[in-house]
């Protein structure tokens, strides 16, 4: 040892003891060679070194240091035990301060005289010990309130740092606390220069159109080539997926014409891919791999291409008529919900846009995207249905009448999908539908010509007023077409239909037989004739155009006629003279058959030679001539040609011969007393006329009624009055009849001829009415309120006066005769009410007349107004004409779903009345615009109180938007408000005894809202942050007094606050976490309380109890089945859990009492194992990756889920260089393993750790804090 070469600064070497040499070539010097060689030292000589007070021979000098070592250790721990001694028996200190310096000087002074090596200090040195030992001396036998205590018990306890553990030994706690093993393992993330890649970024919406359509998908790529992209598709329609893989060509193409787009040194700008897609569906960006064989970045961004959107008219018809409904339809092939716009022009005057938003009952719904990424779906084909994407086809119903004759077009301008696909029709509007028929077919446009209906009517004739025509000629019968509008009727050609009955085959009542024929004719242009031959009755059945049915108005019905032709029949009488009673004339009688005015031609010869040639006009079937010469003589009277109205060719009489002769040689007499000419009659029906008769009676009167061409001669005789009423017999033939007086004869037989006619018109037939029709029929839908004019068919002598009734009364009521006037064949009855209108009766301007029984009802019914109801729900009920819906509590959402009937789309307004608990009514109106049956309006419940909801405006495509006489429909909701609770008391202190059970008093708590309530409430111990909640589920009361349940009470103070109440409406309120609260405070004599409320604890917790007696304590306990006991000299009994297991307090005593009659108690611990936790199987692992890729990183817990950890990411520093932490984030699991993915660069470790018990944390490790318990509320 001594032969050992040193430094030059080492400690001197140990002198000789006289052994030999182990070396037999060792010098002189004691200095020995090695194999290698080593610097030169200095070396002391062995007889320069002092020689030891004990020889080396007897005790070495590491010994001697030992032993010396030894005897300075045993000073002090007699010092410290005089310390201890004058603590606890208060010696003198003074003298134990004077003992230990003297000892020091006397031990520090005499070590140099042993001359022990490495012990032969200096002078100073030994003094500056001994002034330190006598400042220590002084500090601890005067007890100098200096922290050296403290300081003494820290450094002992770097060297015995132990604790008593449960199981009654001293464990380390660094031991337990500082469990590296529990986190282990590392995953170091390297990231290589790399770009990035995202389909679609702009989010543009797509969709194919026909079969064989591209469109493309752009897929931005920044920073990198790639060499393999891989599109996910789901098929919309199976709801299957697959793969779209694009390589070698295909991408190489797409690349080259992205860099077209970029200058050639541009290598930095990204390049977006223009992928072609030809397929409907869900596009996803599934996967990139670039030219490093390494996944690029990408942003998972899904794209829905769907069917492109479309819309047809499916054409009906083009001609319509007036008054006509369109009855079309648009078919609309789109991903719903949809809109459609489309312009309607009448007569070219655009009537604008009109907007219709469609959707369609069994809509589902798209899901929501997601919040981390801009996936719009799962991908698990069986747990989505992707039909809310699928195009359906919709039929949209245009049905409004066409009011105005013309030139109508509907055009669709515009339809857009529910995915923002909008396709344009009017900017390309020629083109796209040349291309669009001659593709498909489909009309994009649908035109109506809207035609008038015509009306026809007999011009100049009528019924009463018939057509006469030679017998063996054709005549025309003149009518008038026009059109229902007024306006000019269509040039096309009109077909006409009318019934002929020959005359002689009427019916007595001068109408049809059963027999009567019916005919058709075409007309052409609107002032017409057709011809006519045989006499019978013609009447007008229908017209109709190329495209309408029109009506036919009165006059409809003609009676032709062949007169007979003119003749004569001559009366004569000679005029005598009444005094001589000589003839001086003759009284020619004309008896004529023809058609007035008829004239007759005769020559008068004069004793055989002709005088004058005259003629003569009658205006009558019978003229009286008076032929009285001025001269006298023999005259011939000739009557050569006779003509007529109907046969203007004079006829020649030659052959009848008929000649008066006469040789040129006062009385009874009678007359009308009417002054008028003519007298009409009532077929059917007798005529009387007032005869003034004078003269010598009694008298005879003679007299004959003519009528067509027949005469019948009648004599009234033993006539007594000179005022005289003929009667006629019962005139059973329509038309002209003439009564004229023949004769009258006094009482001496002197007949006297008169010369007196009255004319009798009869009316070819009764007076008849019948309703006309409207468009055909006689029904008529209209909007309420307005009048309808009915049309009537009147025939007769005006004016008429027409009785009917509504026999829609006849359900409530006898039904009422309403009478009125009319001046006109085709007058119309005004109406203001809906019903069945039936005609009772008719009266012309003399006789009564029939109804028409297959045309006396006409049917007015109102178009329906819109309703609006609420739909049927088990929320909402009927009550006192009120839809009350069940209430819901303040802050809530809800809605109501309403439908309607009538004509899409529908307008509704409504005005919403909040009667608020507290303070003043408001009410606001609100409109809701419906596309079709159904709608939803949100209802109110910002403020607790009534909110009424009235809708009194409807409106539809029929109706205008008006408002009615009552309210249509009121909907009401009570809006609860949140109940509230609180302590009657607040910030007392109650005080409870534990063993006693008894305490202060009961705790008064106050609500407001509707009993019965339910109630939390957080009883909160003062050592512990983890409450505890007591429900209390039925409180029928507003005032409730709460008693503490004593398992919920543990000793010390308790803050009790309310958590939550809830009402009977279920109305739920949760209370401020610094609500106001009460405390309670638990006490007991002698007992034990834990200072900790938790019942599960961690390895290496510390477990406290707060100890209440006179101590010392003995605390009963089991931990892993064994009863143990602990003596516990002060109020506090704290032990370290070193192991899991329960841990149970069975009882307690203390100095006043005895083990067997300890407090009985059982406070149980559970002592919970701490968590673990392993990254990469708790291992380093490395991983290079590129920029946008990513890495899984495993986590394996161990311990009782759910896991909550806490991992850091820091930087890759280099050699010598210190990490930096980057970012921290927190993550939970509720498995044993769990993966996260992580795409940044840097070290990433798990910093703390935590289940569902326990938590531990590297830091903690470090010496920071302890584990805690983890809570989860």
């Amino acid at each position: 040892m001594n032969d050992t070469p040193r430094l030059r600064s080492a400690f001197p070497s140990t002198p000789g003891s006289g052994q030999k040499s182990r070396e037999p070539n060792a010098s002189s010097s004691g200095s020995w060679s090695p194999r290698v060689p080593l610097p030169n030292v200095v070396v002391i000589s062995g007889r320069d070194a002092p020689e030891p007070a004990i020889p080396f021979s007897v005790i070495d000098a590491p010994s001697q240091r030992l032993y010396v070592f030894f005897f300075y250790l045993g000073l002090t721990v007699w010092r410290l035990a005089d310390y201890f001694r004058l603590v606890s028996d208060e010696t003198d200190s003074l003298w134990l301060f004077m003992k230990w310096v003297a000892v020091d000087s006397v031990f520090l002074y005499g070590l140099p005289g042993l001359k022990v090596p490495w012990l032969q200090w200096s002078s100073s040195t030994i003094t500056l010990l001994f002034l330190v030992h006598a400042i220590l001396n002084a500090v601890l036998m005067f007890r100098i309130p200096i922290p050296l205590e403290s300081w003494l018990l820290a450094g002992m306890k770097l060297f015995y740092d132990r604790e008593l553990a449960i199981t009654e030994i001293r464990v380390k706690p660094a031991s337990i606390l500082q469990n590296s093993s529990l986190i282990l393992g590392k995953q170091i993330i390297h990231i290589l220069p790399e770009g990035s890649a995202m389909l679609n970024p702009d989010q543009v919406p797509f969709c194919i159109g026909d079969p064989g359509n591209i469109v493309h998908l752009p897929i931005r790529v920044n920073q990198t080539s790639p060499i393999l992209i891989e599109l996910l598709r789901v098929d919309l329609a199976a709801n299957i997926n697959e793969t779209i893989s694009i390589t070698g060509k295909a991408l190489r193409r797409l690349k080259k014409q992205a860099d077209k787009s970029l200058a050639k040194i541009d290598h930095s700008s990204p390049r977006y891919l223009e992928f072609p897609v030809k397929e409907s569906g869900l596009y996803r960006l599934q996967r990139v791999v670039d030219e490093s064989n390494l996944e690029v970045q990408r942003r998972l961004s899904d794209t829905l291409v769907v069917q492109c959107p479309s819309a047809s008219v499916k054409s009906v018809p083009r001609h319509k008529c007036k008054g006509d409904l369109s009855d079309f339809y648009f078919e609309v092939l789109a991903t719903p919900p949809f809109k459609i716009k489309y312009t309607k022009t009448v007569n070219g005057e655009d009537n604008g846009h009109v907007l219709l938003s469609i959707h369609p009952d069994n809509l589902l719904s798209p899901p929501a995207p997601q919040n981390t990424s801009d996936d719009l779906v799962s991908l698990d084909p069986l747990s989505v249905n992707f039909s809310w994407a699928r195009a359906q086809s919709v039929k949209v119903p245009v049905n409004e009448s066409l009011g105005t004759s013309g030139n109508w077009q509907y055009l669709v301008d515009e339809v857009q999908d529910a995915c923002g696909n909008i396709v344009n029709y009017s900017s390309t509007r020629v083109q796209e539908l040349n291309s669009q028929k001659s593709k498909k077919g489909n009309q994009l446009e649908q035109i109506f010509s809207v035609h008038e209906r015509p009306k026809v009517e007999i011009d100049g004739y009528s019924s009463q007023h018939s057509l006469k025509v030679q017998k063996g000629r054709f005549g025309r019968l003149p009518i008038r077409i026009t059109s229902i509008g007024g306006e000019q009727p269509e040039t096309s050609p009109h077909t006409i239909s009318y019934l002929f009955t020959p005359e002689n085959e009427l019916l007595p009542s001068q109408e049809h037989s059963k027999d009567a024929i019916f005919k058709k004719i075409d007309i052409y242009g609107s002032h017409r004739a057709f011809e006519v031959r045989e006499p019978g009755l013609y009447t007008l059945n229908s017209i109709s155009n190329e495209y309408c049915a029109g009506e036919v108005l009165e006059p409809s019905a003609c009676l032709l006629q062949n007169p007979p032709r003119p003749d004569l029949q001559l009366t004569t009488e000679s005029i005598p003279d009444r005094c001589a009673g000589n003839s001086i004339g003759l009284l020619v009688d004309l008896d004529l058959i023809g058609t007035p005015p008829i004239r007759i031609s005769y020559n008068i010869h004069r004793d055989g030679q002709v005088i004058t040639r005259q003629a003569v006009t009658s205006d009558r079937l019978q003229k009286q001539l008076e032929l009285r010469p001025a001269h006298a003589g023999h005259y011939l009277y000739e009557f050569s040609e006779i003509s007529d109205a109907i046969y203007k060719d004079p006829r020649s009489l030659a052959s009848k011969k008929l000649f008066l002769e006469q040789d040129v040689k006062p009385s009874a007499s009678a007359r009308f007393l009417q002054s008028r000419s003519l007298k009409m009659a009532c077929i059917d029906q007798p005529v009387s006329f007032d005869i003034e008769i004078s003269g010598e009676g009694p008298w005879t009167l003679a007299y004959e009624i003519i009528h067509n061409g027949q005469r019948k001669k009648v004599e009234a005789r033993d006539i007594q009055e000179n005022l005289y009423v003929l009667k006629t017999e019962n005139l059973t033939n329509g038309g002209e009849y003439s009564l004229m007086l023949k004769s009258v004869t006094d009482k001496s037989g002197c007949k006297v001829l008169l010369d007196q006619v009255a004319k009798i018109e009869v009316g070819l037939q009764k007076p008849k009415v019948s309703f006309g029709q409207l468009e055909g029929k006689r029904s008529i839908s209209a909007l309420e309120g307005k009048p309808i004019n009915l049309p009537l068919r009147l025939q007769g002598e005006p004016p008429w006066i027409v009785t009917y009734v509504n026999l829609d009364e006849r359900r409530t009521k006898l039904p009422t005769k309403l009478t009125r006037t009319f001046f006109h064949d085709n007058d119309q009855l005004e109406i203001q009410t809906e019903g069945n209108y039936e005609i009772s009766s008719i009266q012309d301007a003399s006789c009564p007349g029939s109804v028409d029984l297959s045309a006396n009802q006409f049917e007015v019914r109102w178009i329906p107004k819109a309703t609006i109801t609420i739909a049927e729900s088990s929320l909402i009920e009927l009550v006192d004409g009120k839809y009350v819906k069940n209430g819901i509590c303040e802050g809530d959402e809800d809605a109501t779903q309403i439908s309607f009937t009538g004509t899409a789309p529908y307008t509704v307004e409504y005005s919403q009345k909040f009667n608020p608990d507290h303070g003043p009514i408001s009410k606001r109106a609100q409109k809701i615009a419906a596309g079709n049956s159904l709608a939803s309006f949100k209802m109110g419940s910002s403020e607790p109180g009534i909110y009424e909801y009235e809708f009194f405006k409807l409106g539809d495509s029929s109706y205008s938007h008006e408002s009615p006489a009552h309210t249509l429909l009121t909907v009401q909701q009570r809006v609860h408000s949140k109940p509230s609770a609180r302590f009657t008391e607040v910030g007392k202190t109650y005080k409870y005894c534990k063993e006693e059970e008894t305490g202060d008093q009961v705790i008064p708590i106050t609500f407001t809202g509707v009993p019965p309530f339910y109630l939390e409430i957080d009883i909160r111990h003062h050592a512990t942050s983890k409450p505890e909640i007591i429900n209390i589920p039925h409180i029928d009361k507003k005032r409730y007094n709460f008693d503490l349940p004593r398992r919920a009470l543990g000793f010390g103070t308790h803050t009790i606050k309310l958590r939550k109440v809830r009402d009977s409406h279920g109305c739920q309120k949760k209370m401020d976490v610094d609500a106001p609260h009460v405390q309670v405070s638990v006490a007991e004599i002698p007992s034990i309380s834990a200072l900790e409320a938790q019942t599960d604890f961690c390895v290496g917790d510390r477990i406290s109890y707060m100890l209440s007696g006179s101590p010392p304590f003995k605390v009963f306990y089991t931990f892993e089945d064994l009863e143990r006991k602990a003596s516990i000299p002060t109020t506090t009994f704290r032990r370290i859990a070193e192991k899991p297991g329960e841990f149970k307090i069975t009882g307690i005593s203390d100095q006043r009492s005895m083990d067997n009659c300890r407090a009985r108690v059982e406070i149980i611990k559970t002592i919970h194992e701490m968590p673990s936790v392993r990254i990469s199987k708790g291992r380093t692992a490395t991983v290079d990756i590129h920029e946008g890729g990513e890495v899984e990183i495993l986590f394996e817990f161990g311990g009782t889920p759910p896991f909550e950890f806490t991992y850091t990411r820091s930087t890759n520093p280099p050699k010598g260089k210190k990490s930096e932490i980057l970012e921290t984030k927190n993550e939970v699991s509720y498995e044993y393993v769990k993966t996260i993915r992580a795409s940044d660069e840097g070290i990433y470790e798990v910093v703390s750790i935590r289940d569902k018990f326990c938590a531990f944390s590297t830091q903690q490790a470090q010496g920071k804090a302890g584990q805690k318990l983890l809570t989860y509320l």
